[in-house]
């Protein structure tokens, strides 16, 4: 057994995983210590100006550094000294001038330096993550994993290895601040750029992603969890119902119109919303939706587990 720190650092949010692998013949097994997610809006702003606000670094900071002494604390349980950490950033850093700021201030808190990954490397982690466990539903393959972020959304085709992937700039809080912020409710007007510019990316992905060949489409990320939630009626979050849940197409759809025709008031009286989602919930469901729609998939298998778990197992 081997004791991990994964840290995900993405447009949004930024997350924390320490788990216990043990490797084996089957391939493994993967159990939680802590998994934890605070919304930090790195990427808030990155698009129109191209840097990183000093308030949205200082935000991410300070989740940093309590996960430092999360990962301290559980470290010294095992009597093997520090545990093996990674740090990944992704679509947000990537594209900010002041990436060297970030940098600077990862390895100040954890000791290690973050490593800016490529959007084909974010999303080969993403499908090592997202597939570990889908063996026991038996789902038919090849899968087309779909990884919805705040910044960007990577494709990845395949079956028990990456056959094709592609990360291309479309994510809840990119399309919010384009297309989405300044409406509350969005106007319709709104809504239809909003469309065109998803469809236009998803129209690019076509060109390198042979999505046609895909059996099942899984989707991961904050966005997709939320409408299972939201499709399923909980009345609060439960990672243990939303993961592996089966939403259609219609169930899809249905939650995208009612949240892009509500109030921002209204979105945060949605149980299984938290709170760091609410302004870009309508976005990100939207890019899911269209997906469906555009790719002709009448469900999507819902996946708590991606990118994060992708760079735990790639520790071992």
């Amino acid at each position: 057994m081997t004791r991990v720190a994964a840290i995900d650092c993405g447009t949004n949010s930024v997350r924390l995983l320490i788990a216990d692998i043990v490797t084996g013949p089957d391939g493994g097994r993967l159990t939680d210590v802590e998994r934890r997610m605070e919304i930090v809006r790195l990427g808030e702003g990155v698009d129109e100006t191209g840097r990183l606000s000093p308030a949205a670094l200082q935000r991410t900071f300070t989740a940093m550094r309590g996960y430092a002494e999360l990962i301290e604390r559980h470290g010294s349980e095992t009597g093997e000294g520090p545990i093996k950490t990674r740090v990944v950033a992704t679509s947000a850093t990537r594209d900010a001038e002041n990436r060297a700021d970030f940098v600077s201030g990862v390895v100040e808190i954890f000791g290690v330096v973050p490593e800016v990954i490529t959007g084909d490397e974010e999303a080969a982690l993403s499908f090592t993550g997202a597939t570990r466990e889908l063996a026991e539903l038996r789902p038919a393959r090849p899968y087309l994993v779909v990884d919805i972020g705040g910044g960007s959304t990577e494709f990845v085709l395949g079956s028990s290895a990456v056959q094709a992937a592609r990360s291309i700039d479309i994510g809840c809080v990119r399309m919010t601040e384009r297309h989405l912020r300044d409406g509350d409710p969005p106007s319709p007007e709104q809504i239809s750029n909003a469309v065109a510019d998803i469809d236009a990316a998803l129209a690019e992905v076509r060109r390198t992603v042979p999505v046609d060949e895909a059996r099942t489409l899984v989707g991961l990320a904050g966005s997709v969890t939320t409408v299972s939630g939201i499709a399923m009626d909980l009345p609060e979050y439960d990672s243990d119902r939303i993961h592996l849940s089966r939403i259609t197409a219609a169930q899809v759809h249905e939650v995208t119109r009612r949240l892009l025709h509500a109030t921002r008031a209204e979105r945060a009286e949605i149980g299984v919303m938290h709170p760091g989602r609410v302004d870009v919930i309508g976005a990100g469901a939207l890019i899911l939706d269209r997906i469906m729609r555009e790719y002709g998939f009448g469900a999507v298998v819902v996946s708590e587990r991606d990118i994060l778990d992708g760079i735990a197992w790639s520790l071992v």
